[in-house]
């Protein structure tokens, strides 16, 4: 493991015991006490860097509070601005970020854009009530405008400050205003987290050992055989899988042991989002609690759900959320395939700036229309045991096509990005591109099949008219 990591994984472990010492302090030594943790952590690994945060934090405060009405743009606008200066500092003779403040700075960039959305939704609501005298039932919708103080704290809070999960600016505040803190479940959902955890460490060390990332970029992986360069993927992605999988339960513990995200089940809460209906606790009965506001990962289903859209749904789940809400409805586009790819390009730009995220993200939008055709003309037409055995070839190629496209997000350079896929003749965009084109000539051979039945009927139709009128006759 490199210096970097082993300061991740010293931060992720000492977040877990800490969390459970947040749960006897006050509303507002909590506050300030998350604050402190955090704008330390920042600090102590960014050093002069943490100015970048501050001024991202400081930008955002003076829009929301200049034009609320315009906020949900404008902080949009400023946040992914302000990356693109982060990532170009050197081209100003500014030194380079630290890897801990690039991640800090992504966090704080979808925070920053859903705080100022969150702002919007309470001063329009607040305008309905007042037009109206009634009170609007918005859910998990904010009751006061946020000082600079409180955005301060939410931005620098300590539990996923570097690795997430995203969560809401109302998930902070509730997190502050828990009654009970000590009785929520801790231990036992906080263990039932990290069980894992020593599995995907072991298996991300190990694998990683045998097939390390920098070999595909040597003249010796080019002269391997095709299948062995093919399966180095499949092992690269599991390499990939299991570091991330590790880091994200790992971070998720440190929110559970503190109690963010904790909510009743009735509540129907989403990763990233929040309760999703109104709910009111119940003293005369033991409620039951999750902690899926700040699930961020899903182990299993990444791994055995069978579409592709269907894994970005479990990966990253908190952000997947942040980019369904903020950025997929407002994409210039109306047809699916395209809205995907723009929210895809967004979260390559989100990512930074080489070309390999693009590589790899804008893949995405092209298996979703291949096996959105295939389903069509082929799985529909399946019966139950046809669409068994379609599903796991579906299940088999899904993995595949993360396996090419994580390729382009670790190599990073469109050369080495390029030469990998090229090394392997392209095999995931041939396979897609095969299977929309099937797709739509079954299609367009069923839509002839259709007509050719209606023109048949419709002849025979006229012979029987003809018939009817001789007889008639």
């Amino acid at each position: 493991m490199s210096p970097d990591e082993l300061v991740y994984l010293g931060i992720l472990a000492a977040s877990i015991p800490v969390g459970f010492l947040f749960r006897y302090l006050s509303p507002p030594v909590k506050q300030g006490a998350a604050l402190l943790l955090g704008l330390s952590i920042t600090i102590a690994t960014c050093h002069i860097h943490t100015l970048h945060s501050l001024v991202t934090v400081i930008g955002t405060w003076i829009i929301i509070k200049s034009s609320w009405r315009h906020a949900p743009a404008l902080s949009l606008t400023w946040t992914f601005l302000y990356l693109l200066f982060f990532r170009l500092v050197t081209w100003f003779g500014l030194p380079p970020p630290t890897p801990f403040a690039n991640a800090i700075q992504l966090l704080l960039t979808l925070k920053m854009v859903s705080l100022a959305n969150e702002v919007h939704s309470f001063h329009t609501e607040k305008k309905k009530d007042v037009s109206s005298f009634a009170k609007s039932p918005v859910i998990g919708g904010l009751s006061q405008e946020p000082s600079l103080y409180d955005i301060l704290s939410y931005s620098y809070c300590y539990a996923g400050i570097m690795t997430g999960p995203f969560f809401r600016f109302q998930t902070y505040v509730d997190w502050l205003r828990q009654p009970r803190p000590q009785v929520l479940p801790g231990w036992v959902p906080c263990l039932q987290r990290l069980k894992l955890v020593p599995v995907y460490g072991a298996l991300f060390l190990a694998v990683n050992s045998v097939f390390p990332l920098a070999y595909v970029r040597t003249e010796e992986f080019l002269d391997e055989n095709f299948f062995f360069r093919l399966f180095y993927m499949i092992a690269v992605f599991f390499v990939f899988r299991m570091r991330f999988y590790a880091a994200w339960c790992g971070a998720e513990a440190g929110c559970i042991s503190a109690g963010l995200g904790c909510y009743p089940e009735k509540a129907l809460s989403k990763p990233g989002g929040g309760p999703t209906v109104n709910y009111s606790p119940d003293p005369t009965a033991e409620e039951k609690y999750d902690f899926k506001t700040i699930q961020n990962i899903d182990c299993y289903n990444t791994d055995f759900c069978v579409k592709v859209r269907h894994g970005m749904r479990y990966w990253n789940m908190t952000v997947q959320w942040w980019l369904h809400h903020y950025i997929y409805p407002n994409a210039p586009f109306k047809a699916y395939a395209l809205r995907a790819g723009w929210t895809m390009f967004i979260s390559a730009y989100w990512h930074g700036l080489h070309v390999g995220y693009y590589l790899s993200f804008l893949t995405i939008p092209l298996c979703i229309a291949a096996e959105s055709a295939m389903e069509a003309s082929v799985r529909a037409k399946l019966g139950p045991l046809g669409q068994n055995i379609f599903d796991w070839v579906h299940w088999f190629l899904k993995m595949r096509a993360y396996d090419y496209m994580c390729m382009g997000f670790v190599l990073l350079k469109a050369s080495d990005t390029i030469n990998y896929w090229m090394s392997i003749y392209f095999v995931m965009h041939i396979i897609a591109v095969c299977c929309i084109i099937v797709g739509r000539a079954l299609k367009v051979g069923e839509r002839e099949e259709r007509r050719g039945h209606k023109e048949e009927k419709r002849e025979g139709e006229k012979i029987e008219n003809v018939k009817t009128g001789e007889k008639t006759d």
